[in-house]
């Protein structure tokens, strides 16, 4: 009897229906307990004062694609399109900075976190059995900081790990496929992913790579890659015609890179001296327009690093730091004073990054031929970070594959499944 309550109790846990409810409870639970500590006043406006959220009332309002700090400064390509618009599709329905806005948006983000288990489970089933891909899927679901990121302010990170969670599952399944839809549609998958959230291009040409040598041709990835470059072209004809140059997604990498490498980058947060908040670099954002605010900025930066390669190795060491404990840059420290949320937070991000690294290495033992694309992202990823600015919610679309290696690691055994 003890047997088959056993074997049931393990079918309920494997359940990806089962775990989908349990992940869409905490996140709504925890919308629920944010919404009823805040004036609904406020939520129906600080959640959208960022960039995302400037962009989109811009176009509810009728003004286009422009604006990213809250007054009329014109067209931009500070972000990629697809989340704006969606923001702006909300507004539009219902209202421009409204409560109601608020709670739509932050519910599409949390079916956007929700979902992202499916493709996870999938992942983590082809790689080490319905074990790994029910670790996988508890883990994401008691996430913290996919609980949490989808109500605290409306940007693209939940959707971007979505996507990067389908990009991961599609990779490992249509490598071996011999269907042009299959690439095609792949192709497609990434066209979203760069529009939405561009820093994930930066594993297209590694996870392109090893389907080629997969598929022991690289007729078909080159036709994915070009369907994924055919949806990027509107938007980058756009960029150029508006603002005579080549922009081909966004065009902040500049500022981005001087916010973590200046003169004073290791005494000021880098939101003060950021043109949504700090007026006179908003002056000059204006005066300059912003292809050349970019370039300046960018320029600054680069003079900085050459001239003080010391202190850029420390900058770099602390967004290191910063992006795998989920923020903070100094967390022997601030583990003390900090409450037992932010504790939680942190040794749970911390274990996020032992336990990915623990999966690869047992992925790499078992010769397991996924293991490449499981770990291109934690080494690739998060690279440009280290250059510019590291946070939970820059690192979250590569938190999927993170718990994804780290049930491989909990589920070893299984490791050996796909061998080469």
């Amino acid at each position: 009897m003890a047997g088959v309550l056993a074997k049931r109790l393990r079918t309920v846990a494997a359940s990806l229906a089962v775990i989908l409810v349990i992940a869409l409870a905490l996140r709504v639970d925890y919308a629920w307990d944010y919404a009823q500590h805040r004036p609904r006043q406020a939520l129906a406006i600080f959640p959208f004062l960022f960039e995302p959220g400037n962009v989109a009332a811009s176009l509810a309002a009728g003004h286009g694609f422009s604006s990213p700090f809250r007054q009329n400064t014109g067209p931009t390509a500070w972000l990629a399109p697809v989340y704006p618009l969606l923001l702006a599709g909300i507004f539009r329905t219902f209202g421009i900075y409204k409560f109601a806005s608020f709670a739509a948006a932050a519910g599409l983000n949390i079916a956007f976190s929700t979902l992202t288990i499916v493709p996870l489970y999938f992942a983590g089933r082809r790689v080490g059995g319905i074990g790994t891909a029910a670790l996988a899927g508890w883990l994401w679901a008691v996430f913290p900081n996919a609980i949490k990121l989808p109500v605290q302010a409306m940007w693209d990170a939940s959707l971007g790990a979505l996507l990067a969670a389908a990009i991961l599952w599609a990779t490992l399944a249509v490598a071996g496929s011999r269907r042009i839809a299959a690439w095609c549609g792949y192709g497609l998958l990434w066209g979203l992913a760069l529009m939405t959230t561009p820093a994930l291009g930066a594993m297209l040409p590694f996870l392109l790579g090893w389907m080629a040598w997969r598929a022991r041709r690289i007729s078909r990835p080159a036709l994915a890659l070009a369907a994924a470059v055919l949806c990027c072209v509107p938007w980058t004809v756009r960029n150029f015609e508006t603002f005579h140059a080549f922009i081909p997604l966004r065009s902040v990498v500049g500022l981005t890179l001087w916010l973590g490498n200046h003169s004073q980058a290791a005494g000021v947060w880098p939101g003060r001296l950021h043109p949504i908040d700090n007026q006179v670099e908003r002056a000059r954002y204006v005066e300059l327009g912003e292809v050349a605010y970019m370039q300046e900025k960018k320029q600054q930066a680069l003079e900085f690093i050459g001239r003080r390669p010391a202190e850029e190795a420390g900058a770099a060491w602390s967004h290191c730091v910063a992006l795998w404990t989920g923020g903070t840059a100094h967390p022997l420290a601030d583990f003390p004073r900090g409450d037992w949320p932010f504790r939680g937070i942190l040794l749970f991000n911390l274990l996020a990054g032992a336990g990915a690294l623990a999966g690869a290495i047992v992925l790499y033992r078992a010769r397991n031929v996924y293991a490449f694309p499981l770990a291109a992202g934690p080494l690739i990823f998060p690279l440009v970070y280290y250059l510019t600015l590291g946070s939970a919610r820059y690192r979250h679309p590569l938190d999927p594959a993170l718990l994804l290696l780290t049930a491989v690691a909990l589920n070893r055994g299984a490791a050996s499944k796909g061998r080469y």
